[in-house]
C-alpha cells in the first residue's frame, strides 16, 4: 500500500495521487476496490481521481468496472521509448544482431532489483516470447539481468538471488556461474527464467566503464542449444562493445575465442 501520509510538494497532491493510481493500474490493481486497498485513499477520492483520468484518456474503463492504461498514457510511453537516447543509439545494432541471428533481441536496464526491458527486436522464426517493452523481471533470474550484475560484489549477488530464487534453493551453483560469467563477460540463461528459452547476454558500459544496460539474444532451446550459445557469444559481445564504444567506453575487449 502507498502510505496515506506521503508528503507531496505544495499544490501537487492531486497530481501525485493521480500518478500513484496510474502506477497501481499498471501493476495490476484494476478494480476500484483494489485501487482503494492499494493506494490507501478514500473510496470517494479514488473514484473522483479515476473518473478524471478516464475523462482525460489516461485510463480506459472496461466492462465489469475495471481499468487499464489508456491511449494517452500509451502514446507518451511509446514516445519516451522511441526518444530514449540509449534506445536510439542501440537500435541499429540490435536490428543488425536480430538479422544475423534471426532470434529475439532485448535491451534492458536495471531498476532497483529488476531489469526493465527498453527495446525488443522480434524473432524471425515466428516464435513469440512473453517479454515485452516496459516489462520488469527479477535481475537474478534473467540473462540480461545477470549481465547487469557482473560488476557487483558477492554480497549483492547473494541478496538478489535469495530475493528471487525459490525458497530454500542453495546459492552456491548460481554464484559459481556468476563468477564464470564475470570472467568471460558473457552470461547464459539456461531456461532459468522461462522453461524452454535460452539466451546469451552481455553488458553495455558508458564512458566511465560502468555497466548501464545489457543486451541479449534469446530463443527456444531447439534453436538456441548450448553449442550455438557458445558460438554466438563473440557476436553478442561484439554488438555490446559497439554500443559501448558509441557511449564513450574505451576499455579492453575480452577474448572469448
Amino acid at each position: 500500500m502507498i502510505p496515506k501520509d506521503r508528503v507531496w510538494p505544495d499544490g501537487t497532491q492531486t497530481l501525485g495521487r493521480g500518478l500513484c493510481l496510474l502506477q497501481a493500474v499498471s501493476e495490476g490493481h484494476r478494480s476500484l476496490p483494489a485501487l482503494v486497498a492499494h493506494v490507501g485513499y478514500t473510496r470517494s477520492t479514488t473514484q473522483r481521481l479515476v473518473a478524471a483520468l478516464v475523462q482525460g484518456r489516461w485510463l480506459w474503463q472496461l466492462p465489469g468496472d475495471t481499468f487499464s492504461l489508456g491511449p494517452r498514457f500509451l502514446e507518451l510511453a511509446q514516445r519516451a521509448q522511441e526518444d530514449d537516447p540509449m534506445t536510439v543509439l542501440a537500435r541499429p545494432i540490435l536490428r543488425e544482431l536480430g538479422a544475423k541471428t534471426r532470434d529475439t533481441i532485448h535491451l534492458g536496464i536495471r531498476v532497483e532489483d529488476e531489469v526493465l526491458y527498453l527495446d525488443k527486436v522480434n524473432s524471425q522464426r515466428g516464435l513469440e516470447m512473453r517479454s515485452r517493452i516496459g516489462q520488469r523481471m527479477p535481475l537474478a533470474l534473467t540473462g540480461i539481468g545477470r549481465a547487469l550484475l557482473l560488476d557487483d560484489d558477492k554480497t549483492e549477488w547473494r541478496r538478489l538471488y535469495r530475493h528471487a530464487a525459490a525458497k530454500g534453493a542453495p546459492p552456491g551453483p548460481w554464484l559459481e556461474r556468476m563468477r564464470a560469467y564475470r570472467d568471460s563477460g558473457c552470461v547464459f540463461d539456461l531456461e532459468d527464467n522461462e522453461m524452454g528459452i535460452n539466451c546469451v547476454a552481455a553488458a553495455l558500459r558508458n564512458g566511465r566503464g560502468r555497466i548501464v544496460a545489457a543486451i541479449s539474444v534469446a530463443s527456444a532451446t531447439a534453436y538456441l542449444p548450448r553449442t550455438r550459445m557458445e558460438e554466438l557469444s563473440p557476436l553478442v559481445l561484439k554488438a555490446a562493445e559497439t554500443i559501448s564504444r558509441q557511449m564513450g567506453w574505451k576499455g579492453q575487449v575480452r577474448d572469448v575465442a
